[in-house]
């Protein structure tokens, strides 16, 4: 199975992406395999636990602008939950938010590690 074909299955909306890579494959692997470090760099957990809700909130929103031009619904529509509660100061729930995507956020990062 591809990289492709397994992020298919873990909701990522490839064909939508591929569209907005206009068709090209190569390019949308080569972006896709940012994700990781990315993801690893922006903790949103570790900041809301400190108190830190602007770095949560700026970090929580590069997310949300990453996976939604990947087309990773799960993550998109989670971080962009998150986004929303942290401007509407409810920082508990919007760390549930993140927290209950997370075991999806780790399925993704293994799958883009493993072929990269």
């Amino acid at each position: 199975m591809s990289m492709v074909n397994e992020l298919r299955e873990l909701g990522v909306d490839v064909e939508d992406a591929l569209q907005r890579f206009m068709g090209n494959e190569g390019l949308f692997n080569r972006m896709i395999k940012k994700l990781p470090p990315a993801v690893k760099d922006l903790q949103v957990v570790q900041h809301l636990e400190a108190g830190d809700y602007e770095a949560a909130l700026n970090n929580a929103h590069t997310l949300k602008g990453v996976t939604g031009n990947l087309s990773i619904k799960p993550l998109f529509n989670a971080y962009n939950e998150a986004v929303n509660l942290l401007r509407a100061d409810k920082p508990e729930e919007a760390k549930k938010k993140v927290e209950e995507i997370l075991p999806v956020q780790e399925q993704i990062i293994a799958c883009i590690e493993k072929y990269q």
